[in-house]
């Protein structure tokens, strides 16, 4: 699979190179990326993809290729998250969210055992989530890493702000909350969360008039039946991580909040880059 996706991610890269240039550097960004990505994509280290050794199966690479340790200080740089920023929007187009959108989390365990500080635990064990609301596109609208424990609602907050468009958000239980589903209608959506069959909308505290409409619509029978596209981002989540090179269980290497954070960024451009040749190919 990397011989079909290398090349359009390689050029995706310099495609954006062209407009990103860093100064007082040895290697510029997309070189980092590269990097980054050709670990990636065929699970190995950071460490393996600096060694020139392993790139002879392809003539698409740096002419440098950077130090092991220029590969731990650079990713920390603002101007390189800029990058992965422009990298992402090119690879998920153009054009205003989808009509239907959905929001999950997908857990991302380690051991019991393991020391890492930002691995904090909760109901499903020690370890990291990955948030995303996602629609049509090859890329989540918007996704974040967090410890496993934090609260699915307040980053579903978080991850709205920065999605404007017309139509309906799917999630299950943990998103039905009254300020979920006015942070939905600021985005222009209108949340449908699985509710408690008890619930009637009423109480002493506030109540959103956007989740007693959903709260309708279930009793009429219609959120039921539009509630059934949710499922769609178990199949995201699930192809995503269905070929070689995919995103799968953390390796016991990728540590700490910001590895866990560039793992899952060059995992979810190598599934873009997979659904994007698909496409070009079928």
């Amino acid at each position: 699979m990397e011989r079909e996706l290398w090349p359009l991610i390689y050029h995706t890269l310099r495609a954006v190179a062209r407009g990103t240039h860093q100064k007082w550097v040895q290697y510029q960004p997309w070189e980092i990326a590269a990097v980054l990505l050709w670990a990636a994509l065929h699970d190995r280290s950071v460490g393996w993809a600096c060694d020139v050794r392993n790139w002879t199966t392809t003539r698409l690479r740096p002419e440098g290729i950077p130090s092991p340790s220029t590969m731990s200080r650079r990713p920390k740089r603002l101007v390189f998250a800029i990058f992965l920023n422009r990298v992402a929007a090119r690879l998920k187009g153009a054009g205003r969210p989808a009509w239907e959108l959905v929001v999950d989390g997908k857990p991302l365990p380690v051991g019991r055992c393991s020391k890492d500080p930002d691995a904090r635990g909760g109901a499903l064990g020690r370890g990291y989530k990955l948030h995303a609301v996602w629609g049509d596109d090859p890329l989540p609208e918007a996704w974040e890493v967090t410890a496993m424990r934090e609260y699915e609602g307040a980053v579903a907050e978080r991850l709205l702000a920065r999605v404007r468009g017309v139509g309906f958000l799917y999630g299950d239980g943990n998103y039905e909350a009254s300020p979920l589903y006015d942070a939905a209608a600021g985005s222009g959506y209108q949340l449908l969360a699985r509710p408690d069959p008890r619930d009637n909308g009423r109480g002493h505290r506030y109540q959103s008039e956007h989740r007693r409409a959903a709260l309708r619509w279930f009793a009429d029978g219609l959120g039921w039946r539009l509630y059934r596209w949710r499922t769609s981002i178990e199949r995201r989540f699930g192809n995503a991580g269905s070929f070689d090179g995919g995103l799968g269980p953390l390796p016991n290497r990728v540590r700490r909040q910001g590895r866990v954070e560039r793992w899952v960024w060059c995992k979810l451009m190598i599934n873009a880059a997979r659904i994007l040749y698909r496409r070009r190919t079928l």
